[in-house]
């Protein structure tokens, strides 16, 4: 493009005013026309170039199917043992010995304590002494009976001799019956001086130290049943009446369909054994409104603790028809979900769905979508992309390139 001459001439006589040599002045005046020459004809470049045309984006698109799924329920549930059995002595002394190692299983019957047994077993001594005691003076008032009553008979003695013979006799069994009581209860405490668990079960860590004194209201430690270990949960009293028959029925001791229920680690892993339904509370709760349930698991291994907190899932019904998408197609944007829909004639539009429970993989979508449409499972970000470049196409639809989504493939959105 050309200079203006009328711009020439301002540069010439500027140069001229800065009393400089010609020559000078007339190779600076050639560099200027130069670079004015070089960026005018670079803008005039730039003016000229075309934008560059958009490429319809790769994604990977799933049909939406429509079949029968099973609804589930959730709730929050905590762990306990059937029996949790306070280990309390009967007796007061001191403690010995701890016979187990805390934390440990232990079986029924099995020593736990060995609480100090002399007090004891000086107290059983005294108690024989005094049995005996008691048969030597039952003894002799049987020999004055058996002596006096044919003396009596033939008036040689006063009947009234026979008559205390015979009080003294009642007296001596009576005392003889109290001693050997109390002799029993001496072989008692004594043998409550040993404690042992009275269940098969975990023993906790012992609350008592050796040498502490003990009594009956000491609580040395807990044994917890765990195999089968229970998981309580509460559900609201109108979800209970909907199902009232069939756990009514599935309580029942000849119900041959027990309410099969899968219990959900705090770790998000299902515990590889199902439970069943074993027991509804009394009562509604006055201040919540809800009944406690609970499920019975085995336990074998221990893997499941008393206090521990999980979830519960129980089945509730079947949804029929039900439409399915992979989780991985489902846009959540604050809270509200979305999906991105190709049409027969491969564009891709963003459509507002409503979601229900999550089926394994897949997501069930109540309301947006018809059987047999197509969605983006991946290539969510590159269209998302285009859009961006291109916003006028948003309502159309931006063309995409589909291809089917394999499953096995991946899951995430790209």
């Amino acid at each position: 493009m050309p200079v203006p001459v009328a711009q020439m001439r301002v540069i010439k006589l500027r140069l001229q005013s800065r009393s400089l040599p010609e020559s000078l002045l007339q190779g600076r005046l050639t560099k200027m026309v130069l670079g004015l020459f070089v960026v005018v004809s670079l803008a005039g470049c730039s003016e000229k170039e075309a934008p560059k045309e958009l490429t319809p984006p790769d994604v990977e698109v799933a049909e939406v199917i429509a079949q029968d799924v099973p609804s589930y329920g959730e709730w929050v549930a905590q762990l306990n043992g059937p029996v949790n059995a306070d280990i309390t002595p009967k007796v007061q002394g001191y403690l010995l010995s701890q016979n187990y190692v805390n934390g440990a299983f232990v079986k029924k019957g099995q020593l736990l304590f060995q609480i100090d047994p002399r007090p004891f077993e000086a107290a059983l001594e005294q108690a024989k002494a005094d049995v005996e005691r008691g048969v030597a003076s039952l003894d002799k008032a049987k020999n004055d009976v058996e002596r006096d009553t044919p003396l009596a008979a033939q008036s040689a003695i006063p009947q009234k001799q026979l008559d205390d013979d015979k009080s003294e006799l009642a007296w001596a069994l009576a005392q003889v019956a109290a001693l050997q009581a109390q002799q029993q209860q001496a072989e008692l405490n004594l043998g409550w001086t040993k404690v042992y668990s009275p269940v098969n079960g975990i023993a906790g860590a012992a609350n008592s130290q050796l040498g502490d004194l003990v009594g009956t209201t000491t609580k040395m430690t807990i044994i917890s049943q765990i195999d089968p270990i229970w998981a309580y949960f509460n559900v609201s009293e109108s979800l209970y009446l909907g199902f009232a028959p069939q756990i009514n029925r599935a309580l029942h001791p000849s119900a041959r369909s027990p309410v099969a229920v899968e219990y959900i680690q705090a770790n998000d892993v299902p515990y590889p054994f199902k439970g069943n339904l074993i027991f509804i509370n009394r009562e509604v709760a006055a201040g919540t409104g809800t009944i406690q349930l609970a499920a019975a698991f085995p336990n074998k291994d221990a893997i499941l603790r008393p206090g521990g907190f999980g979830q519960v899932r129980v089945k509730t019904g079947t949804s029929r028809n039900a439409m399915l998408v992979p989780q991985a197609a489902v846009i959540e944007v604050q809270s509200q979900y979305q999906l991105i829909v190709v049409s027969p004639d491969n564009k891709a539009t963003v459509r507002p769905v409503k979601v229900g429970d999550r089926v394994g993989s897949k997501w069930i979508i109540t309301e947006g979508l018809k059987p047999g449409e197509r969605v983006v499972v991946e290539g969510i970000q590159k269209v998302q992309t285009f859009a961006a470049q291109a916003p006028q196409l948003a309502k159309e639809g931006i063309p995409v390139t589909p291809k089917p989504y394999v499953a096995e493939l991946g899951g995430g959105s790209s």
